[in-house]
């Protein structure tokens, strides 16, 4: 009798689970207006910018149109004030946010990640000839730069060894001539946005193996659209394992920066 019930029990909570899933409805909703609308910042490479000519580029953009294709929807961009894109979201504004946005405690109350499909965060560059730094742990003696306000100016702060000068400039660029002239050793910077100026000038700066701190980046959604947070996570799982986000990372870093094991 025992089992007869716990077996009752336990079908019904199956029951009730799928019942559940199937009265979110995001993905029915999605799927039949056949567009996933995205809310981003246009103005943040290499995620998601503008070109010359004003078309919409970047890792995020390839990645999201690549989901779109393999779901049968076309994918609709709503650039966006950032300070408020998470109550746009919850406006139903737009679908999800996807645009390099970094998983926190804070934010995770309020809206329902994906699974990191990046881990960003800290590092350090040097020039690419340089010989007496191979790691983190290597620095010492040295000459950093970085930008001022930037997360940067706090992740100095976590290296094992402090600078002998810490330069703040106006922004990165100003920072990478001055290390590329020998007057700083390294420039400390956000991940995605040191690997992307990197890409564009090979053979002149390298990475330190390693990173300062880490922070993941996520897809948001509504926490109230499971359905169609699952099938968009479904979907970059599938991506991850045949390449494809491999395929994409490599076009827009210079190498494979989305390996979940790597993370």
């Amino acid at each position: 009798m025992k089992k007869i019930v716990l077996l009752g029990m336990s079908v019904l909570l199956v029951v009730l689970a799928a019942v559940a899933f199937a009265a979110d409805g995001s993905w029915s909703r999605a799927k039949g207006a056949g567009k996933l609308v995205i809310g981003l910042d246009d103005s943040f490479p290499p995620m998601g910018y503008r070109d010359a000519s004003g078309k919409l580029i970047g890792f995020d953009i390839d990645a999201a149109e690549e989901v779109g294709k393999r779901l049968g929807i076309k994918i609709e961009w709503q650039p966006t004030a950032w300070d408020g894109v998470i109550h746009s979201l919850n406006a139903k504004k737009f679908d999800c946010i996807w645009n390099g946005m970094t998983i926190t405690d804070e934010r995770a109350k309020q809206v329902a990640f994906t699974k990191p499909y990046i881990m960003d965060g800290q590092i350090a560059i040097v020039n690419f000839k340089e010989k007496r730094f191979k790691g983190l742990k290597d620095l010492k003696n040295f000459k950093a730069g970085t930008q001022k306000g930037s997360s940067g100016v706090e992740a100095v702060k976590k290296l094992a060894t402090a600078p002998t000068e810490l330069k703040e400039y106006e922004d990165y660029p100003k920072a990478l001539l001055d290390l590329e002239a020998g007057r700083i050793d390294v420039v400390v910077v956000d991940n995605v946005t040191g690997r992307d100026m990197i890409a564009k000038r090979p053979g002149k700066f390298k990475i330190l193996p390693g990173m300062i701190s880490k922070e993941p980046f996520g897809v948001a959604f509504r926490k109230e659209d499971t359905e169609l947070r699952g099938k968009v996570q479904q979907t970059l799982d599938k991506m991850v394992k045949d390449g494809t986000m491999a395929k994409i990372s490599r076009k827009w870093f210079a190498e494979d920066i989305t390996n979940p094991k790597k993370f």
